[in-house]
């Protein structure tokens, strides 16, 4: 950022069904990793790659990388799935609600489709009855497995965790834990 370099010289690869984990001081890049594999963040130098694919960059006849023009359209078909610190639900949306909206908007699933699989995700997250509960009605680890249930609503083939306990209470850090442990298992 500005003049001061951040990651560099990361060279890692992460195969199917592996959990990895970044662990390091505040400000030392894990979000900002997080945050360029989902192309949120553009990158300057170096490469990522999702199934072997480049997500919103295309590489010139010269063999640079340049942003794509289809980064949304590249975003959607990577289907990475990212769950961020602060949740950020839509809430003006109800729980299922939050959880169809990518399905359908992104990738044009039909609405009836999303809404059962949603129910399910739901209730994979022990929050059937919460369904039409607005993320206000929802404690901070209810909130946090609303938005576990979001990013898989998409079948994901990456999931990116951002600090995902970091703003609960202690009390509901086991309760959200369990949930990203049974996604591992």
């Amino acid at each position: 950022y500005g003049h001061r370099a951040i990651l560099q010289g990361i060279d890692f690869t992460v195969h199917r069904g592996d959990v990895v984990t970044l662990m390091g001081p505040s400000g030392s890049g894990k979000s900002t990793l997080l945050r360029l594999i989902a192309h949120l963040e553009p990158v300057d130098r170096g490469e990522i790659t999702v199934g072997g694919r480049h997500v919103g960059y295309e590489r010139t006849d010269g063999g640079a990388l340049r942003p794509s023009r289809h980064v949304a359209r590249e975003r959607a078909q990577a289907r990475i799935g990212m769950v961020f610190q602060q949740f950020n639900l839509f809430e003006h949306l109800t729980a299922l609600e939050n959880i169809c909206e990518a399905p359908v908007r992104v990738h044009g699933e039909r609405p009836e489709v999303a809404r059962a699989r949603a129910t399910t995700l739901l209730s994979s997250v022990g929050l059937a009855y919460h369904a039409d509960h607005l993320p206000s009605r929802l404690s901070g680890g209810q909130q946090q497995r609303v938005a576990i249930a979001r990013a898989l609503a998409i079948s994901p083939r990456v999931m990116l965790f951002d600090e995902p306990t970091s703003a609960l209470d202690p009390e509901l850090v086991s309760e959200v834990l369990s949930v990203i442990r049974r996604l591992a298992e």
